[in-house]
C-alpha cells in the first residue's frame, strides 16, 4: 500500500540532500515523493531533479497553482492532486524523518483503518540552538501523544505537527483538504480533519525531526505573525462545537478576551463575558457587561471560551471546572 509523501520545497538548498536521504533511507520502501518546487530561487530545483533521476519513486513538479500562488498552501493542494497512494503523509524539505517513521505510521493506519490520523513524537533540533517557545510546544505535543488528549486542546495550537500526520486519501477528500487557501494551513487542515468526523491515533515514538531556523517560513511569513490564530479557532467553534441551545461564555479580559468578544459580535453570537477581576464586574465593554465566573455555576449546561493565558490563572481555572463538574472538550475550551 503506496504511501504519498507531500513535500513543498521553497529554498531549502543547504538541507534538502540530507531530507531526501532520509527518506530513501525508510524501512518502508511502498512510497512516493511528490516534492513541489514552489518558486525556489536557490538550487533546490537541481538537486530535486537530480534525486528524482536516480529513483523513480520521487516524482518532482514545480508549482502551478492556477492563480501563480506561491506559499505552502497553494503547493500543497497542487501535491495532493498529484497523489496517487492510498495513504497520505507530509514532509518538511529541511526535515528529517527517523528511518521507522513511515512503517510505523502505516501500521497504525492499517491498524485502525479509515476514520483515523496516525501521528507521533517529534523533536527540534537547530544549528543555533531552539528557543523555549519551542521546546515548549515540542513537549506539549509529545505530551498529546502520551495522553491521547488532542482534540481536547484544540483550540491552544495546532495538535498535529504540520509535517508528521499520516491520513487516508479519502478521509483528506471528506475534509476537503488543501481546497482553500486558508492559513495557517497546517491548522485549519487538523481542524477539518476532525469536522469530518477523524480521530488521531499517536505513538510516543520519535517520528520527526524538526528544524528551527530563524528564516523559517512560520517565522518571516506575514501570514504566520499573529500566532493566536483567534480567528481560524473561532471560526472551527462555531462550525464543530458551538451549541446554540446552551449558554455561551467567554472567560477574560486582557487582549484576546477583547479580540474573542469581537469576533463573536461580528457573528451575532449572544454570549456572557465574565473575569475573576472584580474591579471590572459591572463595566459595559463593547455592549456586553462584564460579570463575575462564578456566573458558570450558576448556568445551565454552559459553554465557556478560556481567554487567559497566565499558567496560574489556567489551573485556577481547572480547579473551578472541576468543582463544578466540568468536562474538557464538551463544557470549556481553552484558546490560548
Amino acid at each position: 500500500m503506496t504511501i504519498s509523501i507531500l513535500m513543498p520545497t521553497f529554498n531549502t538548498a543547504p538541507y534538502l540532500a540530507e531530507c531526501l536521504d532520509s527518506i530513501l533511507a525508510q524501512t518502508e520502501q511502498d512510497w512516493e515523493l511528490i516534492a513541489v518546487n514552489n518558486f525556489s530561487t536557490d538550487a533546490s530545483p537541481e538537486i530535486l531533479q537530480e534525486y528524482a533521476r536516480k529513483d523513480g519513486r520521487i516524482r518532482f513538479f514545480h508549482n502551478e497553482d492556477e492563480l501563480g500562488r506561491t506559499g505552502v498552501a497553494p503547493a500543497n493542494r497542487f501535491a495532493f492532486r498529484q497523489s496517487r497512494g492510498p495513504l497520505v503523509t507530509r514532509m518538511d524539505s529541511d526535515d528529517i524523518m527517523p528511518p521507522t517513521r513511515l512503517a510505523l505510521m502505516k501500521k497504525m493506519m492499517l491498524e485502525h483503518g479509515p476514520g483515523h490520523v496516525a501521528t507521533g513524537a517529534v523533536q527540534y533540533f537547530g544549528e543555533d540552538g531552539v528557543g523555549d517557545g519551542y521546546r515548549r510546544y515540542e513537549s506539549w505535543l509529545n505530551e498529546l501523544a502520551a495522553t491521547g488528549r488532542h482534540f481536547t486542546e484544540i483550540y491552544r495550537e495546532n495538535v498535529l505537527p504540520s509535517p508528521c500526520w499520516m491520513a487516508w486519501h479519502s478521509d483528506l477528500v471528506l475534509a476537503a483538504a488543501f481546497e482553500d487557501i486558508v492559513y495557517p494551513e497546517d491548522y485549519d487542515l487538523t481542524f477539518r480533519l476532525r469536522h469530518a468526523g477523524c480521530k488521531i491515533v499517536a505513538t510516543t515514538e520519535l517520528l520527526h525531526h524538526w528544524r528551527e531556523r530563524p528564516d523559517r517560513t512560520s517565522r518571516v511569513d506575514e501570514k504566520y505573525l499573529d500566532n493566536s490564530y483567534l480567528d481560524l479557532k473561532t471560526h472551527w467553534f462555531l462550525k464543530t462545537d458551538y451549541d446554540a441551545t446552551r449558554p455561551l461564555v467567554l472567560w477574560g479580559a486582557g487582549r484576546k478576551g477583547k479580540r474573542l468578544a469581537a469576533l463573536l459580535r461580528s457573528c451575532h453570537v449572544p454570549f456572557r463575558w465574565v473575569c475573576d477581576q472584580s474591579s471590572k464586574w459591572g463595566h459595559d465593554i463593547g455592549g456586553v457587561k462584564m460579570e463575575s465566573y462564578e456566573l458558570i455555576s450558576q448556568l445551565a449546561d454552559a459553554q465557556t471560551i478560556v481567554a487567559v493565558a497566565a499558567a496560574d490563572g489556567q489551573a485556577a481555572i481547572l480547579d473551578f471546572f472541576a468543582e463544578n463538574g466540568k468536562e474538557a472538550g464538551r463544557d470549556f475550551w481553552f484558546f490560548c
